[in-house]
């Protein structure tokens, strides 16, 4: 069954007015499959083919003259080099739509592309299914539980793959095959277990020093890993809003994964009736679906403009988002049962942050309700 993707809409759009469309996102999140079924008539490589890398790293210009339009180039960070020919070439044919671009590395792939492609490429960022997606070809899992655990990564769902014996094979190949690619890591098993310590983090506030200390790395390896999970889209960063209501004391992000299902994995949970008692369900719950709103803009061309807030007596909104010089605040819920308690963070701030009750809601386990005149909506996180 094909998923039709959400963002095929933005990037359809974005073909029309650049000669050259970069999509980044994890390993196997669909990148592929995505451009494969949207544009049949691009002739479609990849730079992980070592003879097709090997032309293009020791002859670019016979590449750029075989590959001269309508390509899709995938792993294009494997030969970063190649990415000034592109530019040359795009500058002298002037067509939209000449190249797509993909590639798993966010760090390695940005620097090149802003200094040889910058004003030249639209750069969009895909992840695993969407709840929008999965539920639309009904692929969508029955419980809250079951999500949590099956997480979000195509493969699960087109070849029916068990999430236990998905996940630990993909971190393998993460790990063997990204991570030494981005910094000089030698010790695997230092980093898987870094890796499994973030898991025990999500949703939560970030104290790199604690983390580094738990690892028994240096605080300077912990950044410096961190940033190759960042980069390679493992794990995301929730800044805190920075716009002042009053006091505001906390100024370290907060840690999320990119999908729950992952970090589930790495947390030892093998099945969805696991998922009912474990001591972190809550924190899946809210990983989950803080990936969701933010995938929402991704899908959409937007910027990640999303925060979360706490003031110094520890007052928190789960979520910020800035939408169309809009403030909207969401609240997150593992809970079933309406509660109009779980509105009273957000009035706190409310009239501090100039929010409308219609901007706010409470994402949760139950059934969707539209906002009152008093409070925002409740939304089931099925509707997402």
């Amino acid at each position: 069954m094909v998923v039709e993707r959400t963002i095929k809409a933005k990037l359809t759009q974005l073909l029309k007015a650049f000669p050259v469309v970069t999509v980044t996102g994890c390993r196997q999140c669909g990148k592929s499959t995505l451009l494969r079924h949207l544009l049949p008539g691009y002739t479609y490589i990849s730079l992980e083919d070592l003879d097709v890398r090997q032309m293009a790293e020791e002859d670019p210009r016979h590449f750029i003259s075989v590959y001269s339009k309508n390509v899709i180039i995938d792993e294009i960070q494997r030969v970063p080099g190649l990415l000034s020919y592109i530019q040359t070439h795009v500058d002298s044919i002037n067509e939209a739509g000449m190249y797509v671009l993909t590639g798993s590395h966010n760090l390695l792939l940005m620097e090149s592309i802003s200094q040889s492609l910058a004003g030249r490429t639209g750069l969009l960022t895909l992840a695993p299914f969407c709840v929008e997606e999965l539920r639309k070809t009904a692929l969508l899992p029955k419980t809250t539980n079951e999500m949590l655990y099956y997480g979000s990564f195509p493969r699960i769902y087109d070849k029916h793959i068990e999430p236990s014996d998905f996940y630990p094979s993909y971190i393998q190949t993460y790990i063997e095959r990204d991570v030494r690619t981005l910094r000089n890591i030698t010790d695997y098993s230092a980093f898987t277990r870094f890796l499994k310590l973030c898991a025990g983090r999500c949703s939560q506030i970030l104290n790199v020093s604690s983390l580094a200390e738990d690892a028994g790395i240096t605080r300077k390896t912990a950044e410096a890993w961190l940033s190759v999970l960042e980069a390679s889209y493992i794990i995301y960063l929730l800044k805190p809003y920075y716009k002042n209501f009053g006091k505001r004391i906390i100024k370290n992000p907060k840690l999320y994964f990119y999908d729950t299902g992952l970090a589930a994995s790495l947390l030892g949970i093998t099945s969805g009736e696991q998922m009912e008692s474990f001591y972190m369900r809550g924190a899946l719950f809210e990983n989950f679906v803080v990936s969701e709103l933010l995938k929402r803009r991704l899908f959409a061309g937007k910027s990640d403009e999303l925060y979360f807030w706490r003031d110094s007596n520890g007052v928190e909104v789960d979520v910020l988002e800035e939408d169309s010089l809009e403030l909207k605040a969401y609240e997150i819920k593992a809970s079933e049962t309406l509660n109009t308690a779980f509105f009273s963070n957000i009035k706190k701030i409310k009239d501090l942050a100039g929010l409308k009750s219609e901007n706010t809601a409470v994402i949760y386990s139950g059934k969707s309700i539209p906002s009152s005149k008093e409070n925002g909506a409740y939304i089931f996180w099925k509707d997402l």
